[in-house]
């Protein structure tokens, strides 16, 4: 019986290990954790969600620059069946408001728990607490493996090998990105890593007439609103960018600048605007139900003796944090003058210079280039070797993108190693 060594026990490696045993060939898994699917668990601690219930042509879409290469995945494994593999593990599937695809229960770990148990069933090895450490020294065989396992280093021969290593997010949970150098060794072509579905850092530029700027939040904004969400608004990508961006939904304030599920949606084009001139600016309407005009008509009947925040309050309904954020980022002379003071409510530009650590990111870009790969997503540079899920350089937003395409590309390395090594 042909042996497959499986390198990472997270959805991509998992599926591989089910498609490959299922095809008759004796798997062994290994993992640098103590248990399987310690990132998948993370994610889905709040509600796992599995896949996304868009037509299939608008789904392909969400993975930007490489839907070519993921559509291919995506043909043989697609969001239907992500939602009919977890029916037969007996998590029978429901579609959100938002579109997004759940497990009836929100949960991972009992669908994981249940994977595990049918992959055990058809032969599948764990082998826990191994970290690989790359090929063998000296060894030409792109099967001959080397692991720092419990009791030291552990040589491991195989005749087919799929890595699903992760990218560089959540490294405490495993991806820490460490396989890129051996990689390199080899002569394989890795795009360099970087965060996805991440936070970004402010540097405050005080009204439209750019009086200063600083880094961060002020103090008094930092100590009173990191934290609070920012609802209903709508965010759109500067005109400058090369790529455009408007959309509606909410985000976060944190202790150095921004982040949440409206930020994470940009966050592949505010990056790359940071990479290409150093800065991007995001702006914000604050009531995006209302015009300019209506705006700046409520803004100039006349206040009395009220303070601004009450008049903002009452004539608009702006309290809490998106009022702290216009006294935070609008000058003086702005907020005394209505149609000035509408503009910034309508469009308020929050200046972004740099994403939020790598670690830190749900996701990452960058990995092993497609052109190191052939359609099988076995290396060139290494036969019978093959990457999947996240280690290969593509990158999506959150809403279940990420996790089927993890699957997917896991299903096609199984697929085409099994195919090979009949």
């Amino acid at each position: 019986m042909a042996k497959v060594a499986v390198v990472g026990a997270g959805p991509a490696g998992l599926m591989a290990a089910e498609t490959l045993a299922c095809a008759g060939v004796q798997v062994d898994v290994f993992d640098a954790m103590a248990s399987a699917g310690r990132k998948f668990l993370l994610a889905g601690k709040g509600g796992l969600n599995l896949t996304h219930s868009e037509p299939l042509p608008a789904f392909v879409q969400r993975y930007g620059a490489q839907s070519a290469q993921v559509a291919s995945w995506l043909d043989h494994f697609g969001p239907q069946a992500v939602r009919d593999w977890a029916d037969g593990l007996g998590q029978a599937t429901f579609i959100g408001t938002s579109g997004r695809v759940f497990p009836r229960d929100m949960k991972a770990a009992p669908l994981l728990r249940t994977w595990l148990q049918r992959l055990r069933a058809v032969g599948v090895r764990f082998h826990m607490r191994h970290r690989w450490l790359g090929w063998q020294p000296g060894s030409v065989d792109c099967g001959a493996l080397q692991f720092d396992g419990p009791q030291g280093k552990v040589n491991v021969e195989a005749d087919s090998v799929v890595l699903a290593l992760g990218g560089g997010s959540w490294p405490q949970l495993g991806s820490d990105g460490s396989w890129v150098p051996h990689f390199q060794n080899a002569g394989v072509d890795v795009a360099t890593l970087k965060p996805s579905n991440c936070g970004f850092e402010v540097q405050r530029v005080i009204g439209p007439r750019c009086e200063g700027a600083s880094p961060g939040w002020s103090d008094h904004f930092r100590n009173r609103y990191a934290g609070h969400p920012m609802k209903s608004v709508v965010l759109t990508l500067d005109n400058a960018s090369a790529v455009s961006f408007r959309r509606p939904g909410e985000f976060v304030v944190t202790e150095t600048g921004v982040e949440g599920s409206l930020i994470y949606a940009a966050s592949s084009m505010v990056r790359d605007a940071i990479d290409r001139v150093g800065h991007a600016t995001l702006h914000v309407d604050l009531l995006p139900a209302r015009s300019i005009d209506w705006v700046a008509s409520e803004l100039a009947i006349p206040r009395g003796s009220r303070s601004l925040s009450t008049h903002l309050k009452s004539r608009l309904g702006l309290h809490g944090v998106k009022a702290g954020l216009l006294y935070e980022l609008v000058n003086k002379a702005d907020l005394a003058d209505p149609r000035a003071l509408a503009f910034a409510i309508k469009s308020l530009p929050i200046n972004v210079v740099a994403a939020r650590p790598l670690a830190e990111a749900i996701s990452s870009a960058g990995g092993v280039r497609f052109s190191a790969v052939d359609e099988g997503l076995m290396l060139r540079a290494k036969p019978n070797v093959y990457c999947a899920g996240e280690m290969l350089d593509w990158e999506a937003p959150t809403g279940g993108y990420l996790l089927t395409a993890c699957l997917a590309s896991g299903r096609m390395a199984g697929v085409a190693a099994a195919a090979k090594l009949r």
